[in-house]
């Protein structure tokens, strides 16, 4: 169970990328714990080169400096699979308050032959790219190193769960999961209360990195957690499809971005498995105090949370051209907002 905290553990995780076991298990013990009592930590010992994440930054402030004309050519409502730019507004959570945000956003780049793409898959395919061969130069090498990162992370987390390293390994052959290079404009008038609405993420975790303060996560209290970014280290929070994994031995982060006057710039991955997977809590955290959460498919999951949130989405579910899954649910149906009834 999450307990209150007001401090974010730290895990240096590069023994996951050695070969001593004794030291493995050290990590993935220390993981656990994290996901258990906090539900967020840093993490550090990643081994990403740092000219990756500079040369994902320079590319991203030039992408986001075009006129807003120049963006639009690659608007998300474009696409049939949920890539491209966002511009403000476009979002909207369940307190119904449009975020002062831009992004772009994009997911594992599949060829246009991809047969989930040519059977109409809402998520996967290939990505609405600028056209600047340096921008998807840099921003694919940074999608695709930090994506093995998080593939070794869920190795440390199955160890956490009393499973084998490998046994997230057959649901990962293709998923969507998204990277959002995020632009939240100086705002000057800027005042202290949030920004970005709080929910969870739907996917098993987030690997964040950002370039100032404005996170916050919810702690087991009800409490509001300062979640700034440390030199060299993701922030990485649980995210739906763990906790229902685990029937709720790992809750799902609360979170929220709070106004700043200051530009920032933010990174989150969020680290899915495939689409079809289906997600029923482990046998080992079911009893009769706990007994088992309804199951769900994860990319349907995905979806039907994606769907209710973006606009262009919410417009097409509404002239009928989508319906969400029998399978989803409302916002907010995970975390600690869930447990305390709303905040």
């Amino acid at each position: 169970m999450q307990t209150a905290h007001s401090e974010i553990p730290v895990v240096d995780i590069a023994a996951l990328f050695g070969t001593d076991a004794h030291a493995k298990a050290i990590v993935a013990r220390e993981l656990g714990e994290a996901a258990r009592s906090a539900g967020v930590l840093y993490v550090t010992g990643h081994r990403l080169p740092p000219t990756l994440f500079d040369d994902l930054l320079v590319q991203t402030k030039k992408f986001f400096a075009q006129s807003i004309d120049d963006k639009m050519r690659v608007y998300i409502g474009h696409s049939s699979n949920h890539r491209g730019y966002v511009p403000e507004g476009e979002e909207v959570f369940i307190a119904g308050t449009k975020d002062a945000k831009e992004a772009f956003d994009l997911s594992r780049d599949l060829p246009a032959e991809d047969a989930d793409y040519q059977a109409g898959n809402p998520l996967l395919g290939p990505n609405q790219w600028p056209d600047d061969p340096a921008f998807k130069a840099a921003v694919s090498s940074y999608y695709s190193e930090t994506f093995e990162i998080g593939r070794v992370l869920m190795r440390g987390f199955a160890q956490a769960l009393g499973e084998e390293p490998e046994f997230f390994e057959p649901f990962l052959h293709k998923p969507p999961s998204q990277l959002r290079l995020i632009h939240y404009p100086i705002n000057p008038g800027a005042v202290d209360r949030p920004g970005i609405g709080a929910h969870t993420d739907y996917e098993c975790f987030t690997l964040l990195r950002a370039t100032g303060p404005g996170l916050e996560i919810m702690n087991a209290a009800g409490a509001w957690i300062d979640a700034s970014p440390i030199s060299d280290a993701y922030v990485v929070n649980i995210g739906d499809m763990l906790e229902l994994w685990t029937n709720g031995e790992f809750v799902a982060t609360s979170h929220r971005v709070r106004q700043v006057r200051e530009e920032r710039y933010s990174f989150p991955l969020f680290f899915a498995v495939d689409y079809h997977t289906r997600i029923s809590p482990m046998a080992r955290f079911i009893n009769a105090d706990r007994p088992a959460r309804a199951g769900l498919i994860a990319g349907e999951h995905l979806h039907a949370q994606t769907a209710q949130t973006f606009s262009y989405l919410r417009r097409r579910l509404e002239r009928g051209e989508l319906a969400l899954p029998a399978s989803s649910v409302g916002l907010s149906s995970f975390g600690q907002q869930a447990k305390l009834g709303g905040h």
